[in-house]
């Protein structure tokens, strides 16, 4: 058998899986694409190994431990995202930029207010919460 075909195999679960972590905003698509692309890894690993004739099979033995890095990173990897969806509940990427967010960077008064009047304690206009969440982010 010829090298090129679980090569060409595995680079085209390698991009199926970087378009997945690319594209995807679910938390649980964009773990399940990084596994797609680690296993992309396992099949070079072996493929080399069985076309070099490593006797000692070093591909292989460097694919087990893949394989259990890849589950201790699926496992902690879904317990965040759980954690995170019963706390926010969204598993939305795009929404969860700021996981060090607070309530209080929102309600902070803006000192520079332009029509002089007094904001609300507990409520902040948009301007105001966007740009007070921007200083309490960087």
């Amino acid at each position: 058998m010829h090298l090129a075909y679980p090569a060409v195999l595995a680079a085209l679960l390698f991009c199926i899986g970087l378009y997945g972590v690319l594209a995807r905003r679910n938390a649980i698509l964009v773990l399940m694409s990084v596994e797609l692309m680690l296993n992309a890894v396992n099949l070079n690993l072996v493929a080399f190994d069985v076309w070099l004739r490593d006797t000692l099979h070093s591909g292989q033995a460097l694919t087990l431990f893949t394989i259990a890095i890849a589950a201790a990173e699926i496992g902690i990897g879904l317990a965040i995202v759980l954690a995170v969806h019963r706390n926010r509940g969204t598993s939305d990427i795009d929404r969860l930029r700021d996981t060090a967010e607070t309530d209080d960077a929102e309600t902070l008064p803006d000192s520079a207010d332009t029509d002089g009047t007094e904001p609300t304690p507990g409520r902040a206009d948009e301007k105001t919460g966007k740009t007070k969440k921007a200083e309490a982010t960087t």
